[in-house]
């Protein structure tokens, strides 16, 4: 059976009505735009709780409406998982009918551009990705496992609000085709919509291009091509769910951001784990049965972590709370063998693959317990501080890995990437009529 092709359709975009272009403050400083919030696993409860602070119609009062229910003051905890979801879906209706949130009067392909404080850009385009058939093979390839549980809560999500709130974060090897030099060109094929700045700088720019004649190039441009998930594997699985058994046929497409890794290369940042109630010194004494220990002389983190991307692969980092690092390397091949078997070479070489096939159980701590930290191993040390655990640092994975994986047809243990710079939720979003 031939594959579907890679499609993106042109939708009415829902944005918010007063992130207009250019609103920069007199004094020359850039506007923190406080509508908009990263994409819903990325904050913990404080974060949450400062996005919520920081503006009554953040993001992220539709995005994570559980944490909103755990972490604002008053609030009662334990109300049943439908409930939470029913209150997000009124908020959202609310915001439609006070004027907060409008859709645009056509359909457009959306042109989405960041840039961070250090330079580095990003732009690709956001539209309704056509989802496959339960019996015809698709064009995107996911390379990391999921849950059933996150699976279930954009589901729920989803289905109460009608609605696509954050899109996926798409890649795909783009060959400077006619999509990339259109959207590398949105200024001249389409509105300005937005031009805005967020509080760690990135300045975000979003373009709205509702010419069908350059919807039908794009559409021949991509149909070839296939596209990796860098961000959103658990909101695909649940935009396959919904296309499977939604009663709409609004659900055979799913919000998406798809970006040309030719011309613009992602960064890969690594995602830490904070494992509890086990301490650096024990963690390793107990890794000593299946990998080689090394406690560290560094002084400090960044020099740790120079020795960790010196390490050959699979190799992770203990780092004890209270200052001192361990190396873990060396793994032993047959103990990674009879934990991942049936896996290829570049699949044992993870290491999350070492640390959750072999360490975790070894220190007898399910995934379920194991704090996911992204990007900052300095945020990751101080949250082991915390909860009197261990902070496991685990180094980047590089694209080549990831692909690697994916061509064997296999799945990353779960949160082995952070891709960036991601998608800011809010920026536009996708209602079912």
């Amino acid at each position: 059976m031939p594959r579907q092709p890679l499609a993106l359709a042109p939708f009415r975009g829902l944005r918010y009505t007063d992130l207009d272009v250019g609103r920069i403050l007199d004094s020359g400083e850039f506007e923190v735009a406080n509508l908009l919030a990263p994409p819903y696993d990325i904050p913990g409860p404080e974060e949450t709780l400062e996005l919520l602070r920081s503006d009554p119609h953040n993001a992220a009062y539709l995005t994570v409406p559980y944490q909103l229910n755990l972490t604002m003051p008053g609030s009662c905890g334990g109300q049943p998982a439908r409930f939470i979801y029913e209150k997000a879906a009124a908020r959202l209706n609310t915001w439609i009918d006070d004027g907060v949130l409008a859709q645009d009067p056509e359909a457009a392909l959306y042109v989405y551009e960041q840039v961070t404080v250090d330079g580095t850009r990003q732009r690709g385009l956001i539209g309704a990705l056509s989802l496959p058939s339960s019996t015809a093979p698709g064009p995107v390839r996911p390379h990391e496992q999921v849950e059933h549980g996150p699976v279930g809560d954009r589901t729920l999500l989803m289905s109460s609000t009608r609605a696509n709130l954050e899109p996926i974060f798409l890649l795909y090897p783009g060959g400077n085709g006619a999509a990339t030099q259109i959207t590398e060109d949105a200024g001249n094929h389409g509105e300005l919509l937005v031009e805005t700045h967020t509080a760690d700088g990135t300045r975000h720019r979003l373009w709205a291009m509702t010419d069908p004649a350059t919807h039908a190039e794009i559409e021949a441009d991509l149909a070839p091509r296939t596209a990796l998930i860098a961000d959103g594997h658990h909101r695909y699985a649940a935009y396959q769910r919904m296309h499977e058994y939604g009663d709409d046929p609004g659900w055979a497409y799913g919000l998406a951001y798809l970006v040309d890794s030719d011309a613009n290369p992602p960064a890969l940042n690594a995602i830490h784990r904070v494992v509890p109630k086990l301490t650096a010194d024990q963690a390793a004494e107990s890794a000593r049965s299946v990998a080689r220990v090394e406690r560290l002389d560094a002084s400090c983190l960044p020099e740790a972590e120079r020795t960790l991307a010196k390490a050959k692969h699979p190799a992770l980092l203990l780092a004890d709370p209270s200052g001192g690092f361990h190396l873990v390397s060396g793994f032993n091949p047959r103990r990674l063998a009879e934990a991942a078997p049936s896996r290829s070479d570049a699949y044992r070489e993870l290491p999350t693959t070492a640390l959750h096939h072999v360490l975790l159980p070894l220190w007898d701590i399910p995934d379920h317990r194991v704090r996911m930290v992204h990007d900052d191993s300095a945020e990751a040390i101080e949250a082991a501080r915390q909860g009197e655990g261990t902070a496991v640092i685990v180094p980047p994975l590089s694209v080549e890995q990831v692909y690697a994986v994916a061509e064997h047809g296999e799945l990353t243990p779960r949160k082995s990437t952070s891709f960036g710079p991601k998608p800011r939720s809010g920026l536009v979003m996708r209602v079912l009529p």
